[in-house]
């Protein structure tokens, strides 16, 4: 349970997308222990404190306070054995004018070009345009991350741009590449209700 809401599980062909739990703790740590050099390259420095118990318990209770308020939705990937994958997750979250949300995903390295990540993004694509009624998601990656690119473009997000100096990866500002992606119905003139 989600602050009084049951808990959003989505279910794919392999694939089961759960928000993160405490018990999960041991299966994440040692995921992201085991793809600590691979991830590095693709995301912000972590501390030692990142790996510790209270820094995972922290972002749990941030992953259910954020669901329950529409703000972002974070999941973990496990497989049909409930073995952890990965992560994907929705943030930023504006309704409104906008109506758009920003994609972001990681898998261990083990589990990295088998199909997993493009079905779990597959799934967090019709969530967020048939449940949470967004019309726009948006996702950033390295130029050089042509794995990420070709998945984004595999499954349907165009490329718009080059964000300069857009996030702290590794512990360096880096240019990103950015990419959208539009609901059918997000095309011309606003239907009047």
């Amino acid at each position: 349970m989600i602050f009084g809401k049951p808990e959003i599980i989505l279910k794919s062909t392999k694939l089961e997308l759960r928000g993160p739990q405490y018990s999960d703790f041991d299966q994440w740590r040692n995921l992201r222990e085991n793809s600590r050099a691979f991830l590095e390259l693709w995301e912000p420095k972590r501390g030692n404190d990142f790996f510790k118990r209270n820094a995972f318990n922290s972002r749990v209770r941030w992953a259910k306070k954020s669901s329950k308020a529409g703000q972002a939705y974070q999941f973990f990937i496990f497989d049909k054995f409930q073995n952890l994958l990965g992560s994907i997750n929705i943030e930023n979250i504006r309704k409104g004018p906008s109506n758009a949300g920003t994609l972001g995903y990681w898998l261990g390295k083990e589990h990295t070009g088998k199909g997993f990540m493009r079905e779990a993004v597959l799934t967090i694509i019709d969530f967020s345009f048939n449940k949470l009624n967004i019309s726009r998601l948006e996702a950033a990656t390295l130029p050089e991350n042509k794995s990420s690119r070709g998945l984004l473009e595999r499954v349907g997000f165009k490329y718009e741009g080059v964000g300069q100096s857009y996030l702290q990866i590794n512990g360096r500002w880096r240019n990103h590449v950015l990419y959208g992606l539009l609901r059918n119905d997000r095309r011309g003139r606003v239907k009047e209700s």
